[in-house]
């Protein structure tokens, strides 16, 4: 894996990473009761996951325009495989890491609402005091939440299906065009923007099917209708979705690339 590699991989890593912690989020805002207040936090770590999305692209379609010129053939798929293995491994790390993300989170969002400044919360994250905080909040996932998974109320299965479906699709819509961009460089240009068609899909899935459930189940909590245990394992449920999807991911990605491929040579 040569320099530049490596950097993507990096920037794959960290907005798959983000977007496993989002799920924390919802839990840190039920245990505060500020729901609102979490998602607007939230958005900043998302701005630099969609910071990291902009750099993804291009360095990646340089990329393959190097390959092209330089008439390498068969390493361009095992790039995409470990990007896709990035997606995995971010998920795994993100898994792991919800417990301590969400005490953090949730300190960070009581603070914002003492202080109402997001300089002075970015401050006291990186005094002492924030340091001693984050030792203080490491936690590792509890097993129970595992165990009990078998007897405890699961999510409905369309919203399992849809999230491992919608985690597949948003994994390969970036680098599936790219590749059938390669498979057919004649139309670059034609399965580039068809990765927005891949998206839309995911789109679909995440806020017509998955985002809604979770919202009311969210709120479910908020006013006592469900225990927070059962939150918890539903996100539990959410997150191993998450994880089958990037591993779906690797088996989608040359099918994708292919239909990609056929599709723009029929427009």
């Amino acid at each position: 894996m040569d320099g530049q590699l490596c950097l993507i991989f990096g920037l794959t890593f960290l907005i798959h990473l983000i977007g496993t912690l989002a799920y924390s989020v919802r839990i840190a805002g039920t245990r505060t009761g500020r729901i609102a207040v979490s998602y607007a936090l939230f958005n900043l770590l998302m701005l630099v996951s969609r910071t990291s999305n902009s750099f993804q692209a291009p360095l990646l379609a340089k990329r393959i325009e190097v390959n092209l010129r330089r008439g390498i053939e068969g390493g361009v798929v095992g790039d995409f495989r470990w990007l896709i293995a990035a997606a995995t491994l971010a998920t795994v790390a993100g898994a792991f890491l919800i417990p301590t993300f969400q005490r953090v989170f949730g300190r960070a969002v009581l603070s914002f609402s003492e202080h109402r400044s997001v300089l002075r919360l970015v401050w006291l994250g990186l005094s002492w005091a924030g340091f001693a905080s984050l030792r203080g909040s490491l936690r590792l996932p509890a097993s129970g939440n595992l165990t009990r998974l078998g007897g405890a109320p699961r999510l409905p299965t369309r919203v399992i299906v849809s999230n491992v479906a919608a985690t597949a699709a948003w994994t390969v819509g970036v680098f599936a065009p790219l590749y059938a961009g390669y498979l057919n460089p004649g139309l670059r240009t034609t399965s580039s923007n068809l990765s927005a068609v891949i998206n839309g899909v995911a789109t679909i899935l995440m806020f017509g099917l998955i985002d809604p459930y979770l919202s009311v189940l969210t709120d479910d909590v908020v006013e006592g209708r469900i225990s927070d245990g059962t939150f918890r394992r539903s996100i539990v449920w959410l997150v191993g979705g998450r994880l089958a999807g990037t591993v779906l991911a690797q088996l989608l990605l040359v099918p994708a690339a292919l239909a990609i491929v056929y599709v723009a040579e029929r427009l």
